[in-house]
């Protein structure tokens, strides 16, 4: 790991630990040093995170380290069965058993006939060399592939959402969002949410789905591997803006064969049209006085910067200034991956206009923490109800946002 001024990027163990973190009725036991779970403890309280998988560590010593002693982990499985009664056990390595070589891979397949009723699932990436997105689409990859179960589609049309994950800023409002639309557009209702509200049982049950709504481009294997399996359509996409929600639900009933509520769509245009036209207006105004005002700079998730970009420079006319995605392995033409002093230096290069990244870098560059679409976090995030970023609601909430945000400035 190199040396940053702020929070490090999220790592490969990271990103499937705050994965698999929410999951209820499981454990996931770490084989690592003392202290790494309870920090992961504290950011998942502080994400909203309070309620599900119960986290338990090893601990190592010397001894385990260089006599490559891992009688620790079978000591800690049998104390949390017996505990726990849990319904999976997820097994994740440390930086230390991942450099030393310690094959979890073997030890849960040597431990699992003792515990036949309970599936024993070792996960990777426990290196600072793997990026963050893939441990998430590790292990969402996982746990599509070892924990359902063969079963019929369910008699109503019903729909998961795959890739809703504590890492993802405001997760529980934008995945809400999309049970509200699902909802109202055609009266189905969801199976799952992966992970972010799910349990190990509707996991095991998401087979019977009618199609699964990828909402990160890190599900898209788990959902090709649920299309292998059981013939389930998706789509991979996050709906921004007015116009982007609507062609979202349209490529929805494309491929799932439903059809959408018109009035629903047409009164839900209205709605958010009416609140938004008077700052459509004042935007105008401002584009063609003040260009710089009204530039927009993101960071943060490659799909989330994307899709909101998309929306200010397509619907409201918007100019697009710094943007920049926190993976190496997403980044491209439009939207890059920075450094932490890329995005340093972005930031300083455009003082005006509004700026939507991490609760961190809002603070450290002295700007509207409002506006924060990523993290890490600088405040917790106890309230689920908070206003989404996608959909109908969502479209009027960045307007509201981005409205006041650059009217304050010119008041400045």
């Amino acid at each position: 790991m190199g040396i940053h001024r702020f929070k490090p990027p999220m790592s490969g163990r990271m990103g499937t630990l705050w994965t698999l973190a929410s999951i209820k009725d499981a454990v996931l036991i770490e084989y690592g040093c003392m202290g790494h779970m309870q920090y992961g403890r504290m950011f998942l309280n502080q994400a909203g995170i309070s309620k599900g998988c119960k986290l338990y560590s090893t601990h190592m010593d010397e001894t385990d380290i260089s006599l490559g002693d891992t009688r620790r982990i079978n000591g800690t499985i049998a104390q949390v069965v017996e505990r726990d009664k849990p319904k999976v056990i997820f097994l994740l390595p440390s930086s230390v058993p991942t450099i030393i070589g310690t094959d979890l891979v073997a030890i849960c397949e040597e431990l699992q006939p003792e515990y036949p009723n309970i599936p024993l699932l070792p996960f990777g990436y426990g290196g600072f060399d793997i990026c963050g997105h893939r441990g998430v689409q590790e292990a969402l990859l996982l746990l599509a592939t070892k924990l359902p179960k063969n079963i019929e589609k369910t008699e109503e049309p019903t729909f998961n959402i795959i890739g809703s994950c504590a890492d993802l800023f405001r997760f529980h409002a934008d995945a809400e969002e999309v049970i509200r639309i699902m909802k109202e557009a055609f009266g189905i209702k969801k199976l799952c949410v992966m992970t972010s509200d799910t349990s190990v049982e509707e996991i095991e049950n998401i087979g019977s789905a009618h199609i699964n709504l990828v909402v990160r481009r890190e599900g898209e294997a788990a959902a090709k591997q649920l299309k292998n399996r059981f013939g389930t359509p998706y789509l991979l996409g996050r709906p921004y803006g007015v116009e982007g929600t609507v062609q979202w639900i349209n490529k929805i009933a494309e491929i799932s064969g439903l059809t959408p509520d018109k009035n629903f769509i047409k009164s839900e245009k209205e709605k958010v049209m009416s609140q938004i036209s008077p700052s459509i207006s004042i935007f105008k105004h401002i584009i063609r006085e003040h260009s710089d005002e009204v530039k927009i700079s993101l960071g943060g998730h490659a799909d989330v910067v994307e899709g909101i970009l998309s929306y200010a420079e397509k619907e409201l006319g918007l100019i697009k200034g710094a943007c920049w995605c926190d993976c190496k392995d997403m980044g491209s033409g439009e939207v890059p991956c920075f450094s932490e002093d890329e995005w340093m230096q972005a930031i300083l290069s455009e003082r005006k206009g509004l700026l939507m990244a991490s609760g961190e870098a809002l603070k450290w560059a002295n700007r509207n923490n409002e506006l924060q679409i990523s993290n890490p976090d600088i405040k917790w995030r106890i309230n689920p109800y908070e206003p989404p970023f996608i959909g109908f609601r969502g479209a009027i909430n960045l307007v509201n946002l981005w409205l006041n945000e650059t009217l304050e400035q010119r008041n400045k």
